[in-house]
């Protein structure tokens, strides 16, 4: 009997050993199979958020920033900046792959754009863990468009014209004049209705990409 329950035993190890290395394969190939798409669809993200929150530019160059004495920084490697220059070679924006972890879920990621001088002229929340709700407001209640008598979406040469006078706006705004924080932080920025802690996690992002700004801003050339 002993000797039955012994085989038994070795038979259902042999079984989860290779159900487990059987898993571990198609997991691998799994992975092999979606990481190239993966990579492009974060790849295109990116460069369709560059063109939103930057002014018109005609080359960028990559610059990795590590900030000092911040907190969160040091979980991430560095800070991505891309530098954007016109046809004449002269700086005319920059834009900050920032982020907080301070949200009431967690990680935001947000890529924040300045022109030469660090006032914000655009941004996009490229990843948060946020409530879905909440996550969807922060796409565009920092920065909410003109419109037009009809309750059209004002644009200019295809790109939205922000209403720069809203209390909810941080386009237009330079977060080395202006305070970048919610009223109730006496700040200049209305938060998110009835979220407070999300609001004030993309008003950290948002100085964080300063903070960034400031690093790459002095001395850069596009060599």
């Amino acid at each position: 009997m002993a000797k039955k329950a012994q085989s038994t035993l070795v038979n259902m190890m042999l079984s989860l050993t290779i159900i487990a290395v059987v898993s571990a394969a198609a997991l691998a190939l799994l992975n092999n199979a979606t990481k190239d798409p993966i990579a492009k669809a974060k790849a295109d993200k990116v460069e369709i958020a560059l063109k939103e929150v930057l002014p018109e530019y005609d080359t960028t160059k990559l610059q990795k920033v590590t900030l000092k004495n911040d907190k969160d920084t040091t979980k991430f490697d560095s800070i991505i900046c891309k530098l954007a220059y016109d046809a004449s070679d002269s700086l005319v924006g920059v834009a900050v792959e920032s982020f907080s972890e301070d949200g009431f879920s967690g990680h935001l990621g947000v890529m924040v754009g300045f022109d030469a001088e660090g006032n914000i002229t655009g941004y996009n929340v490229l990843e948060t863990q946020e409530t879905p709700g909440l996550g969807e407001k922060a796409k565009n209640w920092f920065k909410p468009a003109k419109y037009d008598n009809d309750g059209q979406e004002m644009k200019d040469n295809g790109r939205v014209v922000y209403d720069l006078e809203s209390p909810r706006t941080v386009i237009g705004k330079n977060p080395g004049k202006n305070i970048i924080k919610v009223r109730k932080d006496k700040g200049e920025v209305d938060a998110i209705t009835a979220a407070t802690i999300s609001s004030r996690a993309f008003c950290d992002a948002i100085n964080r990409a300063y903070k960034a700004f400031n690093e790459v801003k002095g001395g850069t050339t596009n060599e």
